[in-house]
Formats: C-alpha cells, structure tokens, sequence
C-alpha cells in the first residue's frame, strides 16, 4: 500500500511540474531567432498574438502546437487566416492550413523535439499548421 501512495505522489508531483511548465512558457512567451508571433482571431473577433516556434520542412514555413494549451491553434483552424510576425519583419497575412498524413510526418522528421521537452510537456500530441503567404 505505501508503494502505491509514493507512485501516487510522483505522479502528482509530475503532474505539477507539467502545469508550471506549461504555464511559465505561456506567461512568459520567450522569444528568439527561432520564433514567431501568430496573431489568431476568435469566435467573436478578439486577436490573440502568441510566440511559437518557427519550423521549416522543404523550403515551407510551419508552426507547431507542441503544448497541452493550444487555443491559438483551434482559432486558427476555425479562422485560416493569420498574421505572422517574424524577427525583425513587419507583420505579414498568412492562410493557416492544417497538415496530416506524409507532409505531417516529413515536418515531424525535419523537427523533431527532444524527449525531455516532450517530457516537461506531458507528451502532448504533435499538429502542424503550414503558413501559406496570402499576397
């Protein structure tokens, strides 16, 4: 019994690692050479900028939802089209499409993370969102 209560209370204390974690970096929202800032809309017309990591798979630009919060990603499907900022560049629209079957797994291959980012996340599942130019 008492081995099930220290599993208990490494899963707890596991779980609470995850959760401050995850809400440090949506807080914080570092940022780099390596980012990006997706502005999305909502259901009623808010924008919403978050910092993402910028991906590159075959000359195309990617962004991932790598985290358990991943709102940014449902606007964006729900409403493909999306302004993006990127380092030192003004704000350009792009048109959100999501990405499934070979082109997924080509992008998961070209970006892979690290197992302990996936573990510091809490295993999330991966989607990509290609950001195709609107002009």
């Amino acid at each position: 019994m008492q081995g099930v209560k220290i599993l208990a209370i490494l899963v707890m204390v596991y779980i609470g690692v995850i959760v401050a974690f995850e809400s440090m970096i949506g807080y914080f929202q570092p940022s780099s050479q390596s980012t990006l800032v997706i502005t999305t809309t909502d259901t009623e017309g808010a924008a919403h900028a978050r910092v993402v990591a910028r991906l590159v798979s075959d000359g195309k630009l990617y962004v991932a939802a790598n985290h358990w919060p991943r709102a940014w990603y449902h606007q964006a499907l729900a409403n493909p089209e999306v302004m993006v900022a990127l380092p030192a560049e003004a704000p350009r629209s792009y048109r959100a499409v999501p990405v499934t079957g070979a082109e997924h797994e080509q992008v998961a291959t070209d970006n892979p993370t690290s197992f302990g980012f996936r573990l510091l996340t809490g295993f999330p599942p991966r989607y990509f969102v290609r950001l195709d130019p609107s002009e």
